[in-house]
């Protein structure tokens, strides 16, 4: 199987930031404008970001709420923006000249088109009796000042390819191959009716479970080099058949499925008796009950009448069973 590894980077782009100053001269004069939508000072249009923004301020707090309150805004006015930015609205001591925060927001969305164009969101900025008599109102002058951030879309690279290194493909059944084409290093024999056949230990143990346990265990009939005796496998003369024995015989599951399924599609009249008893003898469940129902479905009633009598057992137990 294949596998595409990928790779991509985000990176924020330059931050744009600005501040400005807006001097409200005659503060206590502006008192009393009422806390309707309207009843606001609005500083000049300032531009941080490439987009325009004003701060709008309400001397008597904004909609009635806080009434001992001073409201102030940031506003994005642009129709039809939707951007991300921060801003930290500050007051100015007059005498150290330095800025104190009031209300920092975000960073977060600001779009033009619904509410989010203003922060903050809440109405109370600071108590007037903080404000009046303070370092923050001097000469009746009240000085607020923005700190501005907008954030510009963050950069996506293009899509690479991740570094790879390809695996070379498996090569150990090419090796295990050339090993037996060589006939060399065969450390264990079988005589198999007479026949000697030569063989490594280690692939009959990898390939069976009970060569493993006689080879390798304290079962094990011979040493390095010695012959195994195979005995009692039969007299049969087809390989196939001869082929199950020996794989029933050394657990060895897979071989003696392919066997079964040769077997299976060799059933014929002649063949199917000889069949169903080698199955039955070695537990072969899936031959035994294909030899079953082809006897079943035979249409030659010499071949059902000339069944063994275990055969006919076999059937009235399927049938009993079915």
């Amino acid at each position: 199987m294949k596998t595409c590894k990928t790779v991509s980077t985000c990176t924020p782009l330059e931050e744009t930031q600005g501040t400005h100053v807006f001097d409200i001269l005659g503060y206590s004069k502006h008192r009393g404008m009422g806390h309707k939508y309207d009843s606001y000072i609005r500083s000049g249009t300032f531009n941080v970001g490439g987009h325009d923004w004003t701060i709008i301020f309400f001397p008597d707090g904004h909609k009635g709420y806080g009434q001992d309150y001073i409201s102030v805004y940031l506003v994005l006015v642009n129709n039809r923006t939707k951007l991300r930015a921060s801003c930290d609205l500050r007051l100015l001591d007059h005498y150290t000249g330095c800025s104190f925060s009031v209300h920092k927001t975000g960073p977060r969305i600001f779009n033009a088109a619904d509410i989010t164009r203003v922060a903050p969101q809440a109405p109370c900025f600071m108590r007037r009796d903080q404000i009046e008599g303070s370092a923050y109102l001097r000469d009746d002058r009240l000085t607020i000042e923005c700190v501005l951030t907008v954030f510009n879309k963050p950069h996506v690279t293009e899509t690479k390819s991740f570094p790879k290194i390809d695996r070379p493909p498996a090569d150990m059944t090419e090796h295990v191959a050339k090993l037996l084409e060589e006939k060399k290093g065969f450390d264990v024999s079988f005589i198999v009716g007479g026949e000697t056949i030569q063989a490594h230990r280690f692939v009959l143990a990898m390939r069976s479970p009970v060569f493993k346990a006689e080879l390798y265990g304290s079962m094990r009939e011979a040493r390095p080099g010695q012959c195994i005796n195979i005995e009692d496998i039969g007299e049969d003369t087809e390989m196939v058949r001869l082929l199950l024995v020996a794989a029933d015989r050394y657990a060895m599951d897979r071989l003696k499925l392919v066997c079964q399924s040769i077997l299976c599609e060799d059933l014929n009249k002649d063949t199917v008796a000889t069949t169903l008893a080698l199955a039955d003898q070695h537990n072969c469940h899936q031959l035994k009950d294909a030899c079953l129902q082809f006897i079943e479905l035979s249409a030659s009633k010499d071949l059902k009448a000339t069944c063994p009598s275990f055969i006919e057992d076999a059937l009235q137990k399927r049938r009993k069973f079915s």
